[in-house]
Formats: C-alpha cells, sequence, structure tokens
C-alpha cells in the first residue's frame, strides 16, 4: 500500500544553498530527514545558483518526501533585469525601465508557472506585475 501524502509545503529557498534554519522552521514539524531535503534541493538547483527557487515539498505518512521545482518567483525576476529594487512608492517614482525583450524573456522562463499558455498573454502579466512595482516597460 502507497505511503499517504501527510503534508504539502512550499518554501522559498536559494538555489543551491537552502538555508537549514528556513527548511527546519517550515518542515520540522513534519519530521522529516531535513538534510536529505537540503541536499536534494541542493543538487537539483545547483545550476541556477544566486536565484530563489520555489519548491513543494511533499511528506508522506513515511517519512518519506518528494520536491517539485517551480520558477523563480515574477518579482525576483524583475528585479534581476533591472539589477535593482523595486519603487518605494509605485506610481509615484519609477525604479527603471524593462524592454520589450526583457518582459519576452521573462515570461518564457515564468510560462510553465502561469495560468496560461499563450506567451503574449504571459508577457501582459509580467508586464503588469512590473508596474505594480514601478517599473516602465518600453511600448513596442
Amino acid at each position: 500500500m502507497a505511503a499517504k501524502k501527510t503534508h504539502e509545503i512550499t518554501l522559498n529557498l536559494e538555489a543551491g544553498n537552502a538555508s537549514m534554519m528556513d527548511l527546519g522552521k517550515m518542515l520540522g514539524q513534519t519530521g522529516v530527514n531535513l538534510v536529505g531535503v537540503k541536499r536534494a534541493y541542493d543538487e537539483a538547483t545547483a545550476g541556477q545558483r544566486g536565484d530563489v527557487v520555489p519548491v513543494v515539498v511533499t511528506v508522506r505518512d513515511d517519512k518519506s518526501f518528494e520536491l517539485r521545482l517551480k520558477t523563480p518567483p515574477t518579482a525576483f525576476l524583475i528585479r534581476k533585469a533591472l539589477g535593482g529594487k523595486g519603487a518605494q512608492r509605485p506610481g509615484h517614482e519609477k525604479a527603471g525601465t524593462l524592454t520589450r525583450a526583457q518582459v519576452r524573456a521573462i515570461a518564457e522562463r515564468k510560462l510553465p508557472d502561469l495560468n496560461t499558455t499563450d506567451l503574449d498573454a504571459a508577457e501582459r502579466v509580467i508586464a503588469g506585475t512590473a508596474r505594480s512595482m514601478g517599473v516602465a516597460v518600453e511600448a513596442d
């Protein structure tokens, strides 16, 4: 008989270097092997060092676990493309400008986690997030 799922927890961790403190806070009550989770996550995300890569950790009643990696948060990718932060007061001040090529690159990377399969719609989602951060998007 297959082990039943007892917990499903989403964590935002640094790729290739997950913090044991963050893992312990969120997964300690599940009784799962934290060192095993850290090793599996770090190996799976080693190629994306420096990014924040969310992971969904599924823990079963026999204390086994499964990791499902997601794409980095949109706001993180926008800040990375800008090389800085968003605006302190969005709508009142600008934090920078994204080119259409940068928006397309972010949309292509985020497409698997968005609720659309259309790249143009994904670009509009990314542009909306950028505007909410006080980042302008170049017109065509």
